[in-house]
């Protein structure tokens, strides 16, 4: 195979897409402590679960951030194999984390609905969650523009993976929100149901694209 030229613009998008993911990997970090944390004081397993789905995108960042750095690293060597094969792994992992993502929620969601456990109000919960609702769709709006330049679709997978989150962050604020305001239990555990279409879907999409190249 001929070698895939690596423009100036190529390098400098590369460049930004390895920023980004810093950026996922170490907000995500952070964010998943701090809910988990939040979410045991408070007896929250949504806000726990929030936690949890952060520490998957961290899994999800880790291997895009492993295949723009090998990209980036290699320069003008990489080959359309190379880039074909970077692109099916990366895919790959982004898949499997979109189905722990839907498993996450369904088991979260049925537990809730069948307990009918409420938490205690928590105040950093809902302090996170609309944190994550201004930061995520702004990075996930990022990554997609970038992810379309540089015709990468594990990035535009990803993207999407910071939408889903996006809403979860909605979801799990109504949720937190609903019960504290009017004790609605159930509102949360029903929202984030709702998503599980479109996460199975995307992580379905990520999955055929690592299994075709």
């Amino acid at each position: 195979m001929a070698s895939a030229v690596k423009s100036p613009d190529r390098s400098s998008l590369l460049k930004q897409g390895v920023l980004l993911e810093y950026f996922t990997i170490g907000y995500n970090t952070i964010e998943g402590f701090v809910a988990i944390g939040a979410g045991i004081l408070a007896g929250s397993i949504a806000l726990v679960g929030f936690g949890l789905d952060s520490l998957i995108e961290i899994t999800a960042g880790g291997a895009l951030l492993w295949r723009l750095k090998k990209e980036a690293r290699l320069g003008h060597a990489i080959t359309d194999d190379d880039h074909s094969a970077m692109e099916r792994r990366a895919s790959l992992i982004v898949g499997v984390t979109f189905f722990l993502l839907a498993i996450y929620i369904l088991a979260e969601a049925a537990w809730k609905l069948l307990t009918g456990v409420a938490a205690e109000e928590s105040t950093v919960g809902i302090i996170v969650a609309a944190l994550s609702l201004v930061v995520m769709p702004v990075l996930a709006y990022s990554k997609q523009r970038v992810a379309t330049a540089l015709g990468s679709k594990a990035l535009a997978s990803d993207a999407m993976e910071t939408w889903v989150c996006s809403y979860l962050s909605l979801v799990l604020l109504i949720g937190l929100g609903l019960n504290a305001g009017f004790g609605w239990s159930w509102a949360d555990p029903l929202a984030a149901l709702a998503m599980l279409p479109l996460i199975i879907k995307e992580g379905w999409e990520a999955l055929e694209e690592a299994r075709d190249g």
